[in-house]
């Protein structure tokens, strides 16, 4: 039996998050999903 494909959130919810945290508006993981995603669909910046 196959084990169930790991969701992109979970992926690099166990980064090392560099940000200083008052400057902390997303979670990390969430920002680079989103990255991941525009970039999927074309985006150029």
């Amino acid at each position: 039996m196959q084990d169930a494909p790991i969701s992109i959130l979970e992926q690099f919810s166990q980064l090392k998050d560099p940000r200083v945290d008052r400057t902390k508006r997303h979670n990390l993981a969430e920002v680079i999903a989103i990255a991941i995603c525009t970039v999927i669909c074309g985006a150029n910046g």
